[in-house]
């Protein structure tokens, strides 16, 4: 257990607001992961780290049919904030920097409605109990009508939202980059409770939604943590370390749990920046067992396996049950992967390059790859009803179907 300092608040009066873009410069040591030196912080000019690895050939043994493509507006570009589409309901949810909200059907693409903003929207969306949120730039949260897309409330947090909010048992919660959650009533918008915990000097650039679990909301720290909470009054449950951020300078102590923590039945799985994988028992805490590999992105549950992406660029399939590794592949070194999503009987992971690969789940082998476009894609795809939506740094969404 961590002694870091935590507080809940129950309608306690805002915090003078923080400077949104502090941490902007963060960005640069997550667009590195896997890379000796940041160019002119911690070594010459001259120095550079290895290149990206280059594709490798195959012969593809799984066939991929583009569905539709769309627009969300103008993306996060160099922001870094991992901004992906939320699907409910038979419909792919997207906002953006600049452009709003847009819901589109996910068969066809077609756009059902649009909501216009002036805000900076990096944050979100997420969607459920019919509402869809996002949070933007300046704190600002907005809540729309999920059907619609009237606006039904707007609030406001003290620092940027660049994780797209939990919604569901009539709570929209709210995460925002100072580590603080937020819980607002999702009808109404009057808050309910917030909770906060201690920052470390250096983390990351990027974090993801809440978890919700019957009666818990489950969060992951930049400390290397995660934190359950009471869903009704944000106490602080249980919080357990995922990895320890040990080392000598800020930069090796970095060991953020940024992706969101996979709830399955009673175990959440949580991955984090320093290579440490975890599988934990939601109502107590307790660990079930930890492996040494893993990343700050989101981890991929399929049947029997978890799947994670390490900062070097390898992705793991870790057995379910006992974290065993079942197998690598780093064929994708240094390409600045995106966290697995699962799609059928493949792990799918996105590039700074745009391409899409499709990994098979019982071996690892390369079985697809597809070009999205020539912008990176940093958030992990999504995948419901057997299609695939990814979203790349311009505000592009793509849609793809295994089979022809």
């Amino acid at each position: 257990m961590t002694q870091a300092t935590t507080t809940t608040r129950r309608l306690a009066a805002p915090r003078r607001n923080l400077p949104a873009r502090a941490a902007v410069v963060l960005l640069c040591v997550f667009a590195v992961a896997g890379c000796s030196t940041i160019k002119g912080w911690f070594g010459s000019k001259k120095d550079k780290g290895p290149e990206p690895a280059e594709l490798a050939e195959f012969a593809p043994s799984a066939t991929v049919s583009k569905l539709w493509s769309a627009k969300a507006g103008k993306g996060e570009g160099l922001l870094g904030v991992q901004q992906g589409p939320a699907v409910a309901d038979g419909r792919v949810y997207a906002a953006a920097v600049e452009g709003g909200v847009r819901a589109l059907d996910l068969q066809t693409g077609a756009t059902i409605w649009t909501y216009e903003s002036e805000l900076e929207l990096s944050g979100g969306p997420g969607v459920g109990d019919g509402v869809v949120v996002v949070g933007g730039l300046e704190g600002d949260v907005i809540a729309l009508d999920a059907a619609t897309g009237a606006e039904k409330w707007q609030a406001k947090v003290d620092n940027e939202v660049i994780a797209a909010p939990a919604v569901g048992q009539g709570m929209a919660f709210v995460r925002s980059n100072d580590g603080r959650v937020t819980a607002f009533d999702a009808a109404t918008g009057e808050r309910r409770w917030f909770w906060s915990r201690d920052m470390p000097l250096l983390t990351v650039r990027g974090n993801d939604a809440p978890t919700l679990g019957p009666g818990y909301v489950f969060v992951g720290n930049d400390d290397g943590t995660i934190s359950a909470l009471a869903l009704a009054d944000g106490r602080e449950l249980w919080n357990q370390v995922v990895a320890q951020p040990d080392g000598r300078t800020e930069l090796e102590r970095m060991a953020d749990v940024d992706g969101t923590p996979m709830l399955d039945g009673a175990t959440l799985y949580a991955t984090s920046f320093k290579r440490q994988t975890m599988a934990i028992e939601a109502p107590s805490g307790r660990p079930l067992w930890a492996h040494d590999s893993g990343g700050a992105g989101r981890v991929g549950l399929a049947s029997d396996r978890v799947l994670v992406t390490d900062p070097d660029g390898t992705v793991w399939a870790l057995d379910k049950g006992t974290g065993t590794a079942l197998w690598s592949q780093p064929s994708m070194a240094r390409r600045n992967l995106t966290g697995p999503a699962i799609h059928g009987d493949y792990a799918v992971v996105g590039d700074f390059e745009g391409y899409l690969h499709w990994l098979k789940l019982d071996t690892g082998e390369l079985a697809a790859r597809v070009r999205t476009g020539r912008d990176p894609l940093r958030a992990t795809p999504v995948v419901a009803d057997g299609i695939l939506i990814a979203e790349d740094t311009d505000g592009g969404l793509n849609a793809y179907r295994l089979g022809q």
